[in-house]
C-alpha cells in the first residue's frame, strides 16, 4: 500500500496567534508547513528549525510572489490583515487551492462564492475564537434544541480576552494578547442588536455608554455590544428569537474610560500629526477646545469632568498627558493611542491571559409548554511561559478545520463559516481533548 502523500500547508502571517497552529501541523508527520512573513525572523522563530517546516520571506503585497507561494501548497491559511484575505482567496480560486481564515466574511469574500464552487474549493472563514468557537458552540446547542422540537426565544453571547485575575495588575484592567491597533479600531464600530423584539442601534461614539454586567467566579465584568448582531438570526437559523445580542467582556471601569477616549477623538484616523514634534500633551492642547493651560485640565474641561476621576487617572498613568514626543512620526491620533497602549499594557513573563465566552439561551417547547434557560460557558487560561489562551483559541480551531479539509472529512465547496454539524462537531470534539471545553447548565422555568 502506497504511503499517504504529505500535504503541504502554507501559513501567511506569523503574528501573535500563529504558534499553536504551527505546532499543531509540525507535530503531525503527514504535513509539511511553510510560514511566510514579511519579517522572515518571525517565521523562523515559529519553525525553530523543524525538518518539515520552512520559513519564507514574503511581502503579501507582491502579487506574483504571493501567487507563486500559493501554487506550491495544498491549502493556504491566511493570518494576514483581514483586508488582504480576498486577494489570497482570488489566487486560491485561480489555482484551485482551498483556503482558511479566522476572520469575518466580508461582502467581497461572500461574493466569491460562485467562483469558489466552480473551482471546487472550500474557503473556510470565521474559524477562530470570536468569530469561530462562538458560532460552533452556539449552533450545536441551537440545532439540538430545534431537533427536540424547541424554539430559541432569546439568545445572547459575549466574549472577551482579558488578563487572568492574578495578572490584572495595571489601572486599565487590560493587557494585549493581540494587535493594539486592532483593539482601538474595533472600538469605533457601531452596534445593532434585537432586544425583546425591538431593534437597538448604537452609533460608534456611544458604543461604551450603557454597559451591561455579568459575574463569573465572583468577579464582575462589563459588557458592551459587538457590531451588528442581527445577521446572526439568519446565520444561526433562529427566526423565532425576540432577542439577539452579541457583546464583549471587559473589566469594570473599561467602558467609562473608552467612552471618554472616543469623546476626545482619540480613535480618529482622518488626519495625521507629527508626533516626532508633538508630545501627547501638546497634541491634546492643540486639538481640544478650552482655556485650561495644561493637557490634563484641558481634558477635564472638555469632558466636563472636574471631580476626582478614575478614568482621568488612567489617562495620566498611560502617558496621555506626557510632555515628551513619542517619536512615532506622522500618524493619526488612533496610532498615538495604540502606541501608548502597546508600551504600557504588556504581559509580564509568566503571566496568564484568560478567555471568557458565554451564551444564554431562552428556550420554549410548544408541545408541552415547557421553558428552559440554558447557559454555556468557556473560561480558558493561557499557559505560563507558553501559549496564550488567545493564541490557542484563535488558531487551534482553524488548524483542526484545515486538517479535516485536507483529509477529506470536510468537503464543502464555496465560502463557509462553521455553523453546520459536519464542521462544528469534529472541531469542538477535538478542542475538548485539548481542554477547551464549555460548561453547560439547564434551568427549567
Amino acid at each position: 500500500m502506497a504511503d499517504t502523500p504529505i500535504k503541504k500547508v502554507l501559513v501567511l502571517g506569523a503574528g501573535l496567534v500563529a504558534r499553536p497552529l504551527v505546532k499543531y501541523f509540525l507535530d503531525r508527520p503527514e504535513f509539511e508547513l511553510t510560514v511566510a512573513s514579511r519579517t522572515v525572523s518571525k517565521a523562523e522563530e515559529l519553525i525553530q528549525g523543524h525538518p518539515r517546516g520552512r520559513a519564507q520571506a514574503l511581502n503579501s503585497n507582491d502579487d506574483a510572489a504571493l501567487r507563486e507561494a500559493i501554487s506550491r501548497c495544498d491549502l493556504a491559511i491566511s493570518l494576514l490583515p483581514a483586508t488582504q484575505h480576498v486577494t489570497v482567496a482570488e489566487h486560491c480560486i485561480a489555482l484551485k487551492k482551498p483556503m482558511a481564515t479566522t476572520s469575518y466574511v466580508s461582502p467581497a469574500m461572500r461574493a466569491l462564492e460562485p467562483r469558489a464552487i466552480e473551482a471546487g474549493i472550500m474557503i473556510l472563514n470565521e474559524c477562530g475564537l470570536d468569530p469561530g468557537i462562538d458560532h460552533m458552540s452556539a449552533k450545536r446547542i441551537i440545532d439540538d434544541v430545534h431537533g427536540r422540537g424547541g424554539k430559541i426565544t432569546g439568545f445572547s453571547s459575549s466574549c472577551g480576552g482579558l488578563p487572568a485575575p492574578e495578572a490584572n495588575t495595571n489601572p486599565w484592567g487590560y493587557k494585549f494578547s493581540w494587535s493594539p491597533r486592532g483593539v482601538v479600531t474595533a472600538a469605533k464600530n457601531a452596534a445593532r442588536f434585537l432586544k425583546d423584539g425591538e431593534i437597538i442601534d448604537i452609533p460608534g461614539p456611544r458604543l461604551f455608554a450603557n454597559p451591561g454586567h455579568a459575574t463569573f467566579d465572583g468577579i464582575e465584568y462589563e459588557i458592551y455590544p459587538n457590531r451588528d448582531s442581527l445577521g446572526y438570526i439568519e446565520l444561526y437559523d433562529i427566526p423565532e428569537t425576540r432577542t439577539m445580542f452579541r457583546g464583549t467582556f471587559r473589566n469594570m471601569g473599561h467602558c467609562d474610560l473608552w467612552l471618554k477616549l472616543a469623546t476626545l477623538n482619540l480613535f480618529d484616523e482622518s488626519k495625521t500629526y507629527d508626533f516626532n514634534v508633538l508630545s501627547p500633551a501638546a497634541f491634546l492642547l492643540q486639538t481640544l477646545t478650552g482655556t485650561a493651560a495644561t493637557a490634563e485640565q484641558r481634558v477635564r474641561e472638555f469632558l466636563d469632568d472636574l471631580r476626582p476621576s478614575a478614568s482621568i487617572d488612567k489617562m495620566r498613568w498611560l502617558g496621555l498627558f506626557g510632555e515628551t514626543p513619542t517619536g512615532i512620526g506622522q500618524m493619526p491620533p488612533l496610532d498615538l493611542l495604540a502606541s501608548l497602549l502597546l508600551a504600557k499594557l504588556q504581559y509580564e513573563p509568566g503571566e496568564r491571559d484568560m478567555i471568557i465566552l458565554h451564551h444564554d439561551f431562552d428556550v420554549e417547547y410548544p408541545a408541552d409548554k415547557r421553558r428552559e434557560h440554558i447557559t454555556s460557558t468557556l473560561i480558558d487560561y493561557g499557559i505560563p511561559a507558553g501559549d496564550t489562551s488567545m493564541a490557542r483559541t484563535v488558531s487551534l480551531p482553524v488548524a483542526i478545520g484545515v486538517r479535516l479539509m485536507l483529509e477529506g472529512v470536510i468537503n464543502l465547496p464555496g465560502v463557509h463559516v462553521p455553523v453546520v454539524p459536519e464542521i462544528y462537531n469534529p472541531i469542538l470534539d477535538e478542542l475538548e481533548t485539548m481542554g477547551i471545553k464549555f460548561v453547560e447548565k439547564t434551568e427549567v422555568k
